[in-house]
């Protein structure tokens, strides 16, 4: 006999179906490198890493990217976009479903707590595709009069090793 099907409210749908299509969003913004829009996914004090896992797991502070606001944001994709040379690559990323966390013990701020699965592949013109990096997406989530926005990205890649260097956002 099959376990019973749980029924989710379907407020729990909709904020899902909600941060799927934040998840979209961003990654389409990464993958089609609009760059510059790529700060507006997180509130002006956002927060934005790149961490290991054996560090996050560790509660180790050490990210090879810790990004504390929009401002620090804005000049990374200067960087990327003006001052950085690197060889052409493109990125895609694949990104699973959210799954909604429980909210943390006696917060009632309205802050969505959010995980979801990623991959990047990356591909160099003329050359095959590559796994770039991949892991899970763990966020604190805002609703602002202008959508969700991210008020902390935790990128938490599973592989001990990058690929040469990280230069756009995961």
């Amino acid at each position: 006999m099959n376990p019973p099907v749980r029924a989710e409210p379907v407020e729990a749908l909709l904020l899902e179906a909600e941060i799927n299509r934040l998840n979209a969003d961003y990654a389409s913004a990464l993958d089609e490198r609009r760059f510059d829009e790529w700060p507006a996914f997180f509130l002006e004090d956002g927060r934005y890493f790149v961490q290991g896992r054996e560090n996050f797991d560790r509660g180790l502070p050490l990210a090879l990217i810790a990004l504390e606001s929009r401002g620090m944001m804005k000049d990374r994709v200067y960087g990327v976009t003006q001052t950085i040379y690197h060889g052409p690559y493109y990125t895609r990323h694949v990104v699973g479903p959210a799954r909604v966390l429980p909210a943390m013990d006696g917060d009632d701020s309205g802050l969505v707590r959010a995980q979801a699965n990623y991959a990047v592949f990356r591909t160099r013109p003329g050359d095959s595709s590559e796994v770039y990096n991949v892991g899970r997406y763990l966020d604190e989530i805002v609703r602002t009069p202008d959508g969700l926005k991210f008020r902390n990205r935790r990128c938490i890649y599973d592989s001990e090793m990058i690929l040469n260097s990280l230069i756009y956002p995961i």
